[in-house]
């Protein structure tokens, strides 16, 4: 199904740098993450569309174009798409060939893709957000979280520690955002990094769509920065029950876990964090 004979830009790039130490200038190298365009597009029925353009960090990019547009609603499922693959056919520039990922559908033609319009031009935050969004979801048909999932506070406070210990590129540029999936007894999942927020989510979701673990019930996310509108929308449409963030979140956000039942929890930090949304999935020691 995927192509993936090119290779790709690297996730971070070595830079000369001044470092300054007690006032003293010292000539160095660095390693910063890399950070390029990637363009989306859809290609069914001998017709072709780009969808979104993003700035991202190189690496999963067909896990990042899946998990965008399974949460566009262009892709059910695995079975809706028929592969994906660079642009190597010469229709853009050497230097760029990397940074297209071409997403055949099964479909005998394009789906109707006016909603995506509002992010032809995304960038590595997070993407338009608005109130309306919130009855956008509703007409999709996504229902509410309705489970009997529990998580012990215990395992939601170790959560940064083992995310951060999974966190490769982080390490060596410490430049990174980084999404990760843990069962609810805090064993990792999968992680993926990325320099924004909404990508590596994305690259999370892309990966559970191919491998056909979709939904992820039963299943907790953390994230390591802010958990925004668009993050929990992605995990809602995902259907994972249960969001952390190590800082706050927004109250769009927090609006969308409180309507669609998700615990939304926050600050999660040292032994401590705060609940927004769905307290009684949180089990309380003793």
């Amino acid at each position: 199904m995927i192509d993936e004979r090119a290779a790709r830009p690297g996730s971070s790039v070595e830079v000369r740098i001044v470092a300054i130490e007690d006032g003293v200038p010292a000539k160095r190298f660095d390693r910063v993450a890399t950070e390029e365009p990637l363009e989306i597009r859809v290609r069914a029925g001998g017709a072709s569309r780009t969808v979104a353009i993003t700035m991202r960090t190189p690496g999963n990019d067909f896990e990042l174009a899946a998990g965008f547009l399974h949460n566009e609603d262009v892709l059910a499922n695995a079975a809706a798409l028929r592969g994906l693959s660079y642009c190597l056919d010469g229709s853009v520039s050497e230097d760029q060939q990397y940074n297209v990922v071409n997403a055949d559908l099964a479909a005998g033609e394009l789906p109707a893709l006016d909603a995506l319009e509002r992010h032809f031009t995304m960038t590595s935050a997070c993407g338009v957000c608005g109130r309306a969004q919130l009855e956008a979801l509703e007409s999709r048909g996504i229902a509410p979280l309705a489970d009997g999932v529990r998580i012990d506070a215990r395992t939601v406070v170790a959560l940064p520690e083992r995310l951060r210990a999974a966190q490769g590129v982080f390490e060596k540029t410490g430049g990174l955002h980084a999404a990760g999936l843990f069962a609810l007894d805090g064993t990792p999942i999968a992680v993926r990094e990325d320099v924004g927020r909404h990508n590596a989510l994305d690259k999370l979701v892309g990966w559970a769509l191919l491998q056909k673990r979709l939904p992820l019930g039963g299943c907790v996310l953390l994230v390591s920065g802010r958990t925004s509108y668009e993050i929990v929308q992605k995990a809602l449409v995902a259907r994972i029950p249960i969001v952390c963030g190590v800082s706050a979140p927004s109250s769009l956000a927090v609006d969308v876990a409180r309507r669609f039942g998700m615990t939304l929890a926050g600050f999660v930090r040292g032994a401590r964090f705060n609940v927004y949304a769905g307290e009684e999935r949180i089990e309380r020691a003793g």
